[in-house]
């Protein structure tokens, strides 16, 4: 393990940094705009029902439940690519994820069910293949530097670009679509952003591979026999355990607050152009929180600091659940709140979770961060899942009546209330639910630094995988 570079302690070039952030391009935008726009997409442009349209965002993610471990467990095995280790996965993903989400967009003429059933397939097959980038992607960090310290300033270009992808996607996406104007966009609108968030994914993920590849693994490590036995492995990482716990909680409130977005802005402010303007309060302020939750991690301890952005999210939850009783500014004060604690919320557990991952390497001496990160981005899929699909059923419960894009209809009070719960209430009881699973997590800095030294006083023993 040399003392600087890449495979070192020290600072990792800025290529492998900035290269290594600009992944988040797409982990970022496709992260928000399926969340932003596709259950309304469903529901007010192809005129599919609430309850089934929020089933079917939600059925072909949990999917990834299953493939994304097994993805995981692969990569972990591929560590002799041409690329480097977890490239060519990473590559896989890259070349065929934007087609597939393009496509998704582009229901040819269709609605209802066949609507239904078109974009169902598209978003599985879409899912599918930003698995095969994602999960290797968020392997990466444990694996480029020994350094905790680094590993958070790593994460810190990941959450800046994520930040300013969700920016980005979450106010042109809409714009693209003509989900800003009063008709609340058109099909043809639909399809140009489709084409248009394709290219952007696909150029982000393509510079990721680029700027990464031929990085060598800084864990001299071997692999585990099979799925079975990584599994195991995880389930037995109680740090990783509890920490996952807690994302997933969260990554469901979020889910929950981008799905509503739209639905918000046009019929609780009355302005579906709105929906851009809450973006800039919540996507701005996270900007600018970044450095404050580094510095906060590096001072009070990552999780301490962890905890303090959830309730910072969770206090603006509760005044986006006040909106039909508050006035519009104060409702973006709420959500600009809400920002600062996202911020904290992405940086701190991706930094918390490089930690777990090597931990485990160092007890263990075992290559196995493929399936640590496989069911990280599982639960994560699944929590940004669950939160249309809850979205949508509380839209159902409420009575919200779905349209076409070319007839308005006129919601129930009902409909209305449901629509705040959704936005709101119900991402701050989930926040409740994730602080105590929070606090479980106990793996300190000064114990990873422990961990560290007494790994490499030991001899080195490698035996790799398969290519």
């Amino acid at each position: 393990m040399s003392p600087s570079g890449p495979g070192g302690t020290g600072a990792l070039p800025v290529r492998v940094r900035v290269g290594y952030g600009l992944g988040s391009f797409a982990t970022g935008t496709f992260g928000t705009v399926p969340g932003l726009l596709l259950l309304y997409y469903l529901t007010d442009v192809l005129g599919v029902g609430a309850g089934l349209a929020g089933l079917l965002v939600f059925l072909p993610k949990a999917w990834d439940v299953l493939l994304n471990p097994w993805i995981g467990s692969r990569s972990d095995r591929t560590t002799r690519a041409r690329l480097g280790p977890r490239r060519s996965w990473m590559l896989l993903g890259a070349l065929t994820m934007p087609l597939c989400f393009a496509a998704m967009f582009a229901a040819p003429g269709l609605g209802g069910g066949p609507a239904a059933a078109y974009v169902a397939l598209l978003f599985l097959l879409t899912a599918s293949a930003y698995a095969c980038f994602q999960v290797p992607y968020v392997a990466l960090p444990a694996e480029l530097t020994a350094d905790p310290d680094e590993r958070a300033r790593v994460m810190s270009w990941r959450v800046a670009f994520l930040a300013v992808a969700i920016l980005l996607s979450g106010a042109v996406a809409p714009l693209l679509a003509g989900a800003t104007a009063e008709d609340r966009g058109s099909a043809g609108g639909y399809r140009l952003m489709g084409a248009v968030i394709g290219a952007l994914l696909a150029a982000g993920m393509l510079a990721a591979v680029a700027a990464t590849a031929g990085t060598r693994s800084v864990l001299d490590a071997t692999s585990e026999p099979g799925l079975r036995a990584q599994l195991l492995a995880a389930r037995g990482n109680a740090p990783f355990a509890w920490l996952l716990g807690a994302f997933v909680t969260q990554a469901a409130a979020s889910g929950l607050m981008l799905a509503g977005t739209q639905y918000f802005a046009t019929y609780i402010l009355g302005r579906p152009g709105a929906t851009t303007l809450l973006f800039l309060c919540l996507i701005v302020p996270s900007l600018l929180a970044m450095g404050l939750w580094l510095a906060a991690g590096r001072r009070a301890g990552k999780r301490n600091a962890a905890v303090w952005a959830s309730l910072c999210f969770l206090l603006g939850c509760l005044g986006a659940a006040a909106g039909r009783a508050l006035p519009a500014p104060l409702i973006y004060a709420a959500v600009a709140v809400a920002g600062v604690g996202y911020a904290g919320m992405q940086l701190l557990p991706m930094a918390m979770l490089g930690d777990a991952i090597a931990a485990d390497a160092y007890r263990s001496g075992r290559r196995r961060a493929g399936v640590f990160t496989g069911l990280w981005t599982a639960g994560e899929t699944l929590g940004l899942a669950l939160g249309p699909g809850l979205f949508g059923l509380v839209l159902a419960l409420g009575g919200f009546v779905s349209s076409d894009a070319d007839h308005r209809v006129a919601q129930p009070g009902s409909a209305l209330t449901a629509i705040v719960v959704g936005f709101g209430a119900l991402p701050a009881a989930l926040l409740l639910l994730s602080l105590p699973l929070l606090a479980r997590y106990r793996l300190t800095e000064a114990e990873l630094v422990r961990l560290r030294d007494a790994s490499a006083a030991r001899p080195a023993t490698r035996t790799e995988g398969a290519a």
